[in-house]
């Protein structure tokens, strides 16, 4: 007995008798996934506010008397005159290795039916970029294992590539060519057993894409053995704005742990034309003023505080990277848009592909004139950078002079063989989708062309001499590459071993 009233007198001590004040506020009008929220005086910008039936909110526009709630459930749930309570937090993810293999919506919720996440450690979505001095300048390549880009627009660790161009032009496909690359990478260099190795960690984030496209990418992804190393962050056509809105925030944090932990990641926002219409969306139903093509004023602030908190971060600060590959749709291949300049001038260079040039079968349909990668050569293995040096120069000539050969008939020996020489690399060029080459057959491939090994070769057939010679390189030409590999240097005597190889794979062309 004395036991229960030692209970009951412990209890009555620890009651606490102070008012305790929780911020409630009720629901004034609800629209297209908009709330507007009364008496929620103490409300913070971003944070998350409860309302019933499990649907959670975010606190966007903070005006004198009401509150604007952006609501991420099911708004069928809910009525005007419902109640609303703040909660004191910032909307977070969770993160971590857990994710790696899984398919999540924009907050982070398994949509793959395998189970709940394994993680416990979560991130707030919006976060303050690293500063000038955490970072440190992009030396690390991080390879697409497409020939057109890893020669001429290079992309390093911790950079930022745009991906830009008309409808169905590829864009997709170059950035799920270099996850596939990323798994082929880190599946080598688990077997070298190299402890210097860096695996790179892929976050694809499908912003209102159509829900076939996005099962159409996880199905490649699992073919390709790629998907044990992807997280896929998707927001779909069908999601509501706020989620097409907050899911390339969501997968950055995703791969921010990554970066402060030391490791590698590579992110794809696929893609950002489509999350700028989400937040005009939303912007217009809270009443924001709307600015040039009726997009809010902050739109460009929108991309760019996402965009920067990709980096290469420095030996005291983990030395971990986040590289961003950001993809934007153009009208009629018009890149003087609105949203194409503004994520232009926040990248640090862009692969702009053609409609033209894809319909004449050059596939990637990489742009030479207007592609450009603002790191350069830094961001190539040594052997690499010596025999790709003058391929773009030889390409744009190339363009250049094809244009004015047409109305010449009478061409110089020197023209026509800067022509004979560009109609080849076009030709070596062309790469089928979801078939990405590695860094040392691209370099061996590459310096055969340097060579003249396909100079005797018709133009027609050199495609397919570049296939039958990316698969003798590995398979039985393996030395020299295995050496380009390991060293990342192309040596004189490895010069010679790639030498005889190349004369033996030519002899079995004739």
């Amino acid at each position: 007995m004395s036991s229960i009233t030692d209970l009951i007198r412990k209890e009555i001590e620890n009651l606490s008798t102070d008012a305790t004040r929780t911020n409630v506020g009720t629901i004034a009008t609800l629209a297209d996934g908009v709330a507007r929220v009364e008496g929620l005086s103490k409300v913070m910008y971003n944070e998350m506010v409860e309302f019933p039936n499990n649907v959670l909110g975010i606190a966007l526009n903070l005006e004198e008397d009401s509150v604007g709630c952006v609501l991420l459930g099911e708004t069928s749930l809910l009525k005007e005159g419902d109640e609303a309570r703040t909660t004191g937090k910032l909307l977070s993810v969770p993160v971590g290795k857990g994710l790696l293999g899984r398919v999540v919506d924009a907050v982070g919720r398994p949509i793959d039916e395998k189970g709940p996440i394994d993680s416990d450690i979560t991130y707030p979505v919006e976060r303050i970029a690293p500063g000038i001095i955490p970072r440190k300048s992009v030396t690390q390549p991080l390879q697409t294992g497409i020939m057109a880009v890893d020669s001429m627009i290079p992309i390093g660790r911790g950079q930022r590539e745009l991906i830009i161009g008309d409808r169905s032009t590829g864009k997709t496909t170059i950035a799920i060519d270099t996850i596939i690359n990323q798994a082929k990478i880190n599946k080598k260099g688990k077997e070298s057993g190299d402890a210097n190795f860096r695996p790179v960690y892929c976050i694809y984030v499908a912003v209102g894409q159509k829900n076939s496209n996005v099962a159409r990418t996880i199905k490649v992804f699992e073919e390709t053995g790629a998907m044990e190393y992807v997280t896929i962050v998707s927001a779909p056509a069908a999601d509501n704005p706020a989620n097409q809105y907050l899911a390339p925030y969501a997968g950055c944090a995703m791969g921010e742990w990554f970066m402060e932990n030391g490791m590698d990641a590579l992110i794809v926002y696929d893609d950002l034309s489509k999350h700028a219409v989400a937040y005009r969306q939303i912007s217009l139903i809270l009443k924001r003023p709307s600015g040039r093509e009726a997009y809010p004023g902050d739109v460009f602030y929108l991309h760019s505080r996402l965009l920067e908190r990709s980096a290469r971060l420095n030996e005291d600060n983990g030395n971990g990277s986040l590289t961003a590959l950001p993809i934007i749709e153009t009208q009629m291949g018009d890149v003087s848009g609105y949203i194409p300049t503004n994520v232009i001038s926040i990248t640090d260079g862009q692969i702009f592909l053609e409609t033209d040039l894809f319909n004449k079968g050059i596939r990637p349909a990489v742009s030479v004139g207007l592609s450009v990668s603002r790191v350069g050569s830094a961001a190539q293995i040594k052997a690499y950078k010596k025999v790709s040096g003058k391929v773009k120069l030889e390409l744009a000539q190339f363009r250049e002079l094809a244009a004015f050969s047409q109305f010449e008939s009478d061409l110089d020996a020197a023209t026509k063989a800067r022509l004979d020489r560009g109609a080849r690399i076009v030709e070596l060029f062309k790469q089928s989708a979801f078939n990405p080459v590695s860094v040392e057959i691209q370099t061996a491939v590459m310096w055969a062309v340097q060579n003249d090994f396909f100079d005797s070769i018709e133009v027609s057939n050199i495609a397919s001499s570049v296939n039958s010679l990316k698969e003798y390189l590995s398979t039985q030409g393996t030395e020299a590459c295995e050496e380009i590999y390991k060293s990342g240097k192309l040596e004189k005597e490895t010069e010679e071993k790639l030498r005889s190889a190349l004369e033996d794979w030519k002899r079995t062309q004739s």
